[in-house]
């Protein structure tokens, strides 16, 4: 795999990571919280990011891609992490590019992706659950894992303004 398609890799690690980490320890009633009307719920945001990823995907294999409409959010974590294995699987592979440069896969689909991921993040905040700060350089990232059982922090931020209180 060369350098190029490697770092992709890699952010497709970091966004199975950050996904997990704005998901880990949410109440079962945040996969449908609503910030306001016209707001994706967490469980809509899952799936936009998986049809993100999978019209990704298009640009390696052809077609088009829709993702299932999953009636549980675990499920639909799952599948996300499923398409987003399937898309890392064709970079490690060397799948020829179609149509797409590396550069315009990561300026699209993957920072799109990765948007929806901080959007994850910001609406356990607006629930009352905000997620924890880290420094994500010494996140334990590996582009080995693109699964949802995603490490703990290494160098969580014990004091944060926003704590909720115990």
């Amino acid at each position: 795999m060369d350098d190029q398609r490697a770092l992709l890799k890699h952010f497709l690690a970091a966004l199975a990571y950050r996904t997990q980490k704005a998901l880990r320890g949410a109440s079962p009633e945040f996969a449908a919280f609503r910030a306001a009307p016209q707001v994706r719920s967490p469980h809509e945001l899952i799936h936009h990011m998986d049809s993100v990823l999978g019209y990704a995907r298009t640009f390696f294999i052809g077609g088009s891609y829709r993702p299932p409409v999953l009636p549980d959010f675990s499920a639909a974590v799952a599948h996300f992490h499923e398409t987003l294995t399937d898309l890392a699987q064709h970079l490690e592979r060397g799948t020829e590019f179609r149509g797409i440069t590396a550069e315009v896969l990561l300026q699209g689909p993957f920072s799109d992706a990765m948007t929806h991921a901080g959007q994850l993040a910001m609406l356990r905040r607006l629930a009352g659950h905000p997620v924890p700060p880290e420094n994500f350089i010494f996140a334990a990232i590996s582009s080995a894992n693109l699964g949802p059982d995603q490490p703990l922090p290494v160098r969580p931020d014990h004091d944060w303004p926003e704590r909720p209180s115990r």
